[in-house]
Order: C-alpha cells, then sequence, then structure tokens
C-alpha cells in the first residue's frame, strides 16, 4: 500500500518530542504576559500574537513557560516577547506581537500658547493608544500642577511632558506689581492677577488702584508688565 502524505503527517505528529501544540501555547503564553503586564484600571488592550514560522518545531514543555521583555521596554505597536520553556532541555523563541493600549491621557481642549499656566478648563481627557505616542503623555492634572507650557499646543494635541515648563511665576488671585511703561518713564501699581503663567505669559491683571483689568506679560515672580 503506497504512504499516503497525510497518513505521513499523522504519523510524524505522533512521534515522541513533537508538540503540535507548542508554538500555540507559546504565542499564548506571551499574550498572556502582557496582558498581564501592562494591565491596570482604566487601560484596554488589544493583543495579538503574530505566527511562528510554520517551520519551527518545539517540543512539549512539562513546566510553565516564562515569557519576558528586555528591561525598560517601553510599549510599542510591535514587541517582541521571549517565551522560555524552563525544562532542563526547554527551548527559547521570540514571539512578535501587536499590541494596542489605550489609556486616559489629556488633550488640549483649545489653543494653548507658550508660557500659558494649565487649568483644568483648558485639557480634557481621551482614550488614546500609548503605544502610537513615542514622545509620551500625561495622564492627570496633578502632573501639570503650577507647570506652564514650554511650547504651543494646538486644540486636540497630546499634552506630553516635553510641552511642560518650569513653574508658574505668576498664579491665579496672586498679588502682584503691575508695571506700565511709556517712553523710558515706570509706573508702578499693585494688581491682582486672574490668570497664571511662568516667564513670558500673557494674562489679565486687575489694576488694584483704579478696578481696571488690563492684558499684560509676565516678568518675573509676582511681576507683570501692562501691555499697550
Amino acid at each position: 500500500m503506497p504512504w499516503r502524505p497525510w497518513l505521513l503527517a499523522a504519523l510524524v505528529a505522533a512521534a515522541p518530542g513533537f508538540a503540535r501544540g507548542s508554538a500555540a501555547d507559546a504565542s499564548a503564553a506571551a499574550e498572556r504576559w502582557l496582558r498581564q503586564h501592562y494591565a491596570q484600571p482604566g487601560s484596554r488592550l488589544e493583543v495579538h500574537a503574530e505566527p511562528l514560522d510554520t517551520r519551527l518545531q518545539l517540543t512539549a514543555c512539562a513546566a510553565p513557560l516564562d515569557a519576558s521583555l528586555p528591561a525598560n521596554a517601553r510599549p510599542a505597536p510591535r514587541m517582541s516577547v521571549l517565551v522560555r520553556c524552563p525544562d532542563r532541555d526547554g527551548w527559547t523563541v521570540r514571539v512578535p506581537v501587536r499590541l494596542k493600549l489605550y489609556r486616559q491621557v489629556l488633550v488640549a481642549s483649545r489653543p494653548l500658547v507658550r508660557g500659558d499656566g494649565i487649568a483644568a478648563g483648558d485639557v480634557h481627557a481621551e482614550e488614546r493608544d500609548v503605544t502610537r505616542l513615542g514622545y509620551g503623555y500625561v495622564e492627570d492634572m496633578a502632573q501639570v500642577a503650577e507647570r506652564t507650557l514650554a511650547r504651543p499646543l494646538a486644540a486636540g494635541s497630546v499634552l506630553t511632558p516635553g510641552a511642560l515648563g518650569g513653574r508658574q511665576m505668576v498664579r491665579a488671585g496672586d498679588h502682584v506689581q503691575l508695571i506700565a511703561e511709556l517712553d523710558g518713564i515706570q509706573v508702578r501699581a499693585d494688581g491682582t492677577a486672574l490668570g497664571s503663567g511662568d516667564n513670558g505669559a500673557r494674562l489679565r491683571v486687575r489694576n488694584g488702584s483704579s478696578g481696571r483689568v488690563v492684558d499684560a506679560l509676565v516678568r518675573g515672580p509676582g511681576q507683570v508688565v501692562a501691555l499697550p
């Protein structure tokens, strides 16, 4: 009776040391480990291991599979998870995985200019795939307390750590010295800041003498210059 291909395949699959499910087990271990590694309240993950080389034959592993990433690996759209069989004659394989990791991040609600302080009304939370946010992201207002912007942000832009500058030199409600300059002459008055900002930021100030509200630029801690 001639050998038939299907019969030969069945005999090979039944041979000692061959495990058809081992490659699938490695992929499942990589997916499971990534889900556990990046799980946190409010996160949503999509994890899909890509097929391993069909020529790869892995022996069955009696012990639970180990999985890991390189130290300090950042979440990325494509990850390579190291999966290892810890048996005495075990094996190691890298499993390519596609990852999407959705988290709530802060996004500019309106155009923001350099030097602006950031208030709750300036940003809002949106779910974004952080694997594609190569410059990082900010998750809550506690991270921006008393900070200003180091560069402008368009509406809908994700707030990044690199966009944050120093602490605000003037905060809303501060008593400030309001300076008016005209033809080399300075006039100083007490005022109250109605906004917050770092050096060079534009904000509104109420003149303590006249009660008028004027536009001003922050010159230094507690000091602003009235704009013409």
